[in-house]
């Protein structure tokens, strides 16, 4: 399965998408950090690797993307950051810095930061429940983030979601640049960095990058309050317990991408030199397909799976929205090369 014909040659293509706010800053904690990193006496040149610090590092994305870049760029030149406590092989793996709000510039500065990414952000579940601490999040809290970038001038990258579109968004394929108008707070507070990253480019030479991402599969994580977070749940209660209750309907088809391939999506993005990227924001393509699709997949490995559907009205009313900007519609074979990849990680 392949998905990322989005930067190769970075032509717009047709396709598709953490609780660590830094509303103001992070703080640094150099006892986190190896004491051969070294970060305060290396100086950092257009040459050398990038810097990379990445926010929200703990959640579904950042540990992955980690190990991605440390294997291109070297372990100590990629900090993962958050403000929970990692587990002890994410500790082990390279730097760690906790992060309490309150000094972005620091550790920016001190470590000689040349790429930030930043994950922090409420999912589309979570923040239907709570639409002003998504606001805080989502919003608010990129403000300081985008002023920093511009600043020190990093290269700055914030994804976005397939939520960014909506009921009057074209489908089939949905192109980069279409109405939006999404009607969930997580797709409103998407729409947002991407117009003020495209502001920030254009006013002040922000090398802002950003790709709208699908729902992602991994084994590595657990859900974090999204739509498509049952595609990641089913895996778990149909290892652990056998059953799995859906929240939404067995018919509600969504856009989804396998985790490695969202990964190579984005250091590809990452990599690409400024002077080919047509546009700020990119789709990403890969597969679509049903929670009935799923569920009759995963029955080929475990037989015994009992799957019930109780509908939430909330999640699946973001669902409905969703269909509408899903890209061309994809048999479900194609989807098969990651389901069957991601079955295989348990």
């Amino acid at each position: 399965m392949s998905c990322v014909r989005a930067v190769r040659g970075l032509a717009p293509i047709c396709g598709f998408q953490s609780l660590a706010v830094l509303s103001r800053c992070v703080s640094f904690s150099p006892r986190q950090v190896a004491s051969d990193a070294s970060f305060h006496s290396v100086s950092f040149s257009e040459s050398d690797h990038p810097r990379v610090l990445i926010t929200r590092g703990l959640g579904q994305l950042g540990v992955g993307l980690a190990k991605l870049l440390r294997k291109q760029f070297g372990k100590y030149n990629v900090i993962l950051s958050d403000i929970r406590k990692p587990p002890a092989h994410v500790y082990q793996s390279g730097p760690f810095i906790f992060s309490d709000y309150k000094n972005l510039c620091e550790i920016v500065v001190n470590n000689h930061i040349s790429w930030l990414i930043h994950y922090s952000a409420l999912l589309s579940a979570v923040g239907e429940a709570n639409v002003s601490l998504a606001c805080d999040v989502n919003i608010t809290g990129l403000h300081n983030v985008l002023d920093v970038a511009t600043e020190h001038g990093l290269r700055l990258f914030i994804p976005s979601t397939i939520g960014a579109f909506g009921p009057m968004s074209p489908r089939n394929p949905t192109p980069d640049l279409c109405i939006q108008c999404p009607r969930a707070i997580y797709g409103v507070s998407k729409v947002h960095p991407e117009l003020m990253g495209e502001y920030y480019h254009h006013r002040y030479g922000l090398d802002f990058r950003c790709l709208r991402y699908p729902g992602i599969i991994s084994a590595d994580s657990q859900p974090s309050g999204g739509t498509t977070d049952y595609a990641v749940q089913i895996f778990h209660d149909a290892v652990e317990a056998g059953n799995f209750v859906c929240n939404l309907r067995p018919d509600t088809r969504l856009p989804m991408m396998f985790v490695d391939d969202c990964l190579r999506a984005t250091l590809e993005v990452l990599e690409a030199p400024a002077e080919v990227l047509s546009m700020r924001t990119y789709n990403i393509s890969t597969m679509s397909f049903t929670p009935e699709d799923l569920e009759q997949e995963i029955r080929r490995h475990l037989p015994d799976l009992q799957v019930t559907y109780e509908t939430d009205p909330v999640r699946q009313a973001i669902g409905e929205s969703r269909t509408h900007q899903s890209s061309a519609i994809q048999d479900i074979k194609h989807s098969k090369t990651a389901l069957n990849k991601y079955v295989g990680g348990f």
